[in-house]
């Protein structure tokens, strides 16, 4: 009910009554879920075990998602400027301030804390045990620090072999990419050389556009997540684009259109036997990629260097709490951040081809292409115009004459 008044009638007092349209309340309905006691014992046991693995896989996962964020991220050549930065003596200072945004520390984040945790617990428990907070029966948790001076070694050699083995994987990875890139360009720059004439215009450009799409083509192919229709799109024509796409592997499927963009070139047959040797480079770098791609360090040696830092850290507060005490915590956690960041970035640099500036370079190369074909009838032109010039001071060889 609405309750107006009439202003004529304010001081008799009287009121209007209006009715308006009344709410219409609707039933609460509960969420429907199935109660614990409603379950048989299996069901509440998977339950629960699921919970808990979800729980304790959030820390893990954001790391982890963290990290490979971190991966797809580009990266840009180095500069003087960088240089300069890179070996300054306030480097120190500065790495250590930006430690909390390092991909590397943020991913050792699950296993530190697990492993400080069992230090934690350790701690406590002896520490228990020690004022008789605990029945007599329970020993004190302490071991001889023996075993692990003699095995110190072994574990230094295994993380020094693991993260020298994983930068030989990223140091070939480099040289391949640098042949693909040479190769790239010297075939780039026979091309603009060896084609001449007017009907081999359209052919000459769609087989620089071709040499060009290559090394982009071979990027997308050994980086995950890369969109290489997007990457293409201002290197090719849209039905070429389509045929590269649309074809299980795009880096053959270019050395493909090159190929055959030669054969129906009108050259001497001398000419096109150098540019088809040319693309040798391309297969090789193709080989190498796809090699390191699809074959990692032996897993065993992988595995065998993780089992040994998990025993390790999981027993070193047993064996340092004589000496340390409550100082086994920071002592773990120092050890575990030390070692663990030494095997994560030989495991990190093991694939090497994200850590490498591909798209800068490639972009780089794009542009010293195009110079050099914008610049190359200028050039014919200058030379042209000298050999008119002086005429008389070449011989027929090409050699110039020395005059007495």
């Amino acid at each position: 009910m609405k309750i107006t008044s009439s202003p004529s009638n304010l001081s008799s007092h009287s009121f209007i009554f209006t009715p308006i349209t009344p709410l219409k309340l609707h039933p609460f309905k509960p969420p429907s879920f199935k109660p614990l006691y409603s379950q048989t014992p299996t069901q509440i046991t998977k339950t629960l075990t699921l919970t808990l693995v979800s729980i304790l896989r959030v820390i893990p996962d954001w790391a982890d998602d963290i990290k490979e964020r971190r991966m797809q991220q580009k990266r840009s050549l180095y500069k003087h400027e960088n240089w300069v930065q890179h070996r300054s003596s306030l480097r120190h200072i500065r790495h250590l301030l930006s430690s909390l945004s390092s991909r590397v520390i943020l991913s050792l984040v699950p296993p530190v804390i697990a492993f400080t945790t069992v230090a934690a617990f350790v701690a406590t428990y002896n520490s228990a045990v020690s004022v008789h907070w605990l029945p007599e029966f329970f020993p004190v948790l302490r071991a001889s620090s023996l075993p692990y001076q003699l095995t110190a070694p072994a574990l230094a050699l295994l993380l020094v072999f693991r993260t020298e083995a994983s930068y030989s994987r990223f140091e070939e990875g480099r040289k391949a990419w640098t042949k693909v890139i040479a190769g790239t360009s010297d075939l780039a720059r026979q091309v603009m050389a060896s084609v001449d004439g007017s009907c081999n215009v359209a052919l000459k450009k769609a087989i620089l556009q071709y040499v060009m799409a290559f090394p982009v083509a071979l990027k997308c192919h050994v980086i995950y997540g890369s969109d290489i229709g997007q990457d293409l799109r201002c290197l090719l024509e849209e039905e070429d684009l389509a045929v590269v796409v649309n074809s299980k592997h795009r880096p053959l499927c270019i050395i493909e259109f090159i190929s055959q963009t030669l054969q129906l070139l009108l050259l001497e047959d001398s000419k096109r036997n150098l540019l088809e040797s040319k693309i040798t480079c391309f297969h090789d770098g193709i080989a190498v990629c796809e090699e390191l791609m699809g074959i990692p360090i032996p897993l065993s040696y992988t595995r065998l260097t993780s089992r040994f830092l998990v025993l390790w850290h999981l027993t070193l507060p047993i064996i340092l709490w004589d000496d340390c005490n409550w100082i086994v915590v920071p002592a773990t956690f120092i050890s575990a951040a030390s070692l663990f960041c030494i095997e994560e970035v030989g495991v990190l640099i093991e694939q090497p081809f994200p850590y490498l500036a591909l798209d800068e370079v490639c972009r780089e190369l794009h542009d010293n292409i195009r110079e050099a074909a914008a610049i190359e009838n200028v050039i014919k032109g200058r030379l042209h115009t000298k050999r008119k010039a002086h005429p008389n001071e070449h011989s027929s060889n090409g050699r110039i004459p020395t005059r007495d």
